[in-house]
């Protein structure tokens, strides 16, 4: 990868997450899960964020769990696609950064959110944009668009990409389904989560000062989808 791209993947990713920050506002008191914690450093930053001091995580990788643990995240060890292992009305915040696009089993995904969420909590879902237009030129170009993956061993079918010929990671790293910003958001409505925010944060191949502009005047180019979703009072 070169240096150069590489600042700006690293940069952009950062930008996504200071766009989550800065969307959570007036969240409910109350437990905080994080679906796909990693290690725990980002969910430490949105716990501080919105004060919550139960915070709790459901993780796919062993190897992340004690080191999101010793943050001081309770975290379950297990496969989404099998569910939510939490009773209902639990939560009123739920947080899922670049974890949808790994899920299959995406509708039981969206019913469990709301399940576990309290009426009028919030779950705020970010995920790479397919409408980018860096997946779009790369399309139009006849390659893959880079955050969908073909593999579960190997990243291939697109040159221009800086991670082409790069094994995933880890299973967790594997992209299955990418969602546009209006997808992302149909989907949740159609399953009793109605939008109260979305956008776009990163505009490739745009360094971040011009690219916050630029997916402001064009959010359904921007490089990650940044929604948040609030289940209906009772």
């Amino acid at each position: 990868m070169s240096s150069a791209l590489e600042r700006i993947f690293v940069a952009t990713e950062e930008a996504n997450r200071l766009a989550i920050l800065a969307a959570l506002s007036n969240v409910p008191d109350g437990p905080m899960l994080d679906i796909g914690p990693h290690k725990g450093e980002f969910t430490q930053r949105v716990a501080q964020r919105v004060g919550a001091t139960d915070v709790r995580g459901v993780e796919l990788i062993p190897d992340h769990v004690a080191e999101a643990e010793a943050r001081g995240i309770a975290v379950t060890l297990g496969d989404v696609d099998d569910g939510l292992p939490y009773e209902d009305d639990t939560f009123t915040l739920v947080l899922a950064n670049q974890v949808i696009e790994h899920v299959r089993r995406t509708d039981l995904f969206m019913t469990e959110i709301r399940r576990v969420l309290k009426p009028g909590g919030l779950v705020c879902i970010s995920t790479n944009n397919l409408g980018s237009w860096h997946n779009v030129f790369s399309l139009a170009l006849g390659y893959q668009p880079m955050p969908m993956h073909v593999s579960d061993e190997v990243i291939v079918g697109n040159p221009i990409n800086p991670q082409d010929g790069f094994a995933h990671e880890d299973l967790g790293r594997t992209h299955l389904r990418i969602f546009t910003l209006r997808s992302l958001v149909e989907l949740a409505e159609f399953h009793g989560l109605p939008a109260v925010h979305a956008s776009t944060a990163g505009y490739y191949p745009l360094p971040p000062r011009l690219a916050s502009k630029a997916a402001r005047i064009d959010p359904r180019h921007g490089a990650f989808s940044v929604t948040i979703f609030k289940k209906p009072s009772a």
